[in-house]
């Protein structure tokens, strides 16, 4: 079974997505951003999601996990929560 680890960040609109990628486009840290910004309760951890298997998040999340380049920032990503920046830090 596919396994990921990935750290986002969630916020409610895209225009605030948008910003926030271009900052960390910059060189800004995606943990700190995620500390200051994200609504999910992983943003404490600087967006740390941990390990998941594929199938646990989703799909739209799970998409971009296991099928786009790992170690660059993807999104905005909108799902029913809202819209994610998504940093794949390794899948196997």
């Amino acid at each position: 079974m596919s396994k990921a680890c990935a750290l986002h960040i969630l916020v409610k609109t895209r225009e605030e997505a948008e910003k926030l990628k271009q900052q960390l486009a910059k060189g800004a840290d995606f943990g700190k951003l995620a500390k200051q910004h994200s609504l999910c309760p992983s943003g404490k951890k600087g967006g740390d999601l941990g390990e998941f298997r594929k199938g646990q998040m989703v799909k739209a999340f799970d998409d971009v996990v296991f099928k786009l380049p790992v170690l660059e920032v993807h999104g905005p990503v909108k799902t029913q929560f809202g819209f994610h920046l998504i940093k794949t830090l390794y899948r196997n």
